[in-house]
């Protein structure tokens, strides 16, 4: 499937842009990991310097979903490092996009995935599995709302 630039589809959708059907995140995330460009409906997890839920969900096969993480913001802790990256990649996730931070960056890189993170940060988070699955979050500035039916309707494009 040939690729679609953002631009073109704000463009072609302006109207939906106008009445809030289409958002666009702030560009406020820093990209990581090899594939540049991802999309597919979303999954999302509402969590706060907690991973455990993140590991939990990456051992599940993806099918070309995105992973929504809204991590509260905090840069005091990553949410995401290579081993889930990795486990990401082998499990059929196309992108990951994390409201918080990342570590190691070289080895997101050296994944054929898609991430996008605020910042990284070395310290690690706990692994208590505190946090909500499925639910709305806001990312950037833009609510992210699910269908009734979780997450197969809802698509992002990164």
């Amino acid at each position: 499937m040939a690729a679609i630039a953002t631009t073109e589809v704000c463009d072609t959708y302006a109207a939906a842009l106008a009445n809030g059907d289409l958002r666009v995140l702030e560009p406020i995330f820093r990209s990581c990991g090899m594939r540049r460009t991802f999309s597919g409906p979303i999954v999302t997890l509402k969590l706060f310097e907690d991973n455990q839920l993140v590991m939990d969900l990456l051992e599940t096969r993806g099918e070309g979903r995105v992973l929504i993480i809204d991590g509260g913001g905090t840069r005091r802790r990553a949410m995401v490092g290579g081993l889930l990256s990795l486990l990401a990649q082998d499990m059929g996730w196309p992108g990951i996009v994390v409201n918080g931070c990342i570590r190691d960056v070289e080895e997101i890189n050296g994944c054929n995935i898609g991430v996008r993170a605020l910042a990284s940060m070395p310290v690690r988070s706990s692994k208590e599995g505190i946090g909500e699955k499925h639910v709305p979050v806001n990312i950037a500035g833009t609510l992210t709302s699910l269908s009734p039916n979780m997450s197969s309707q809802s698509e992002s494009p990164f």
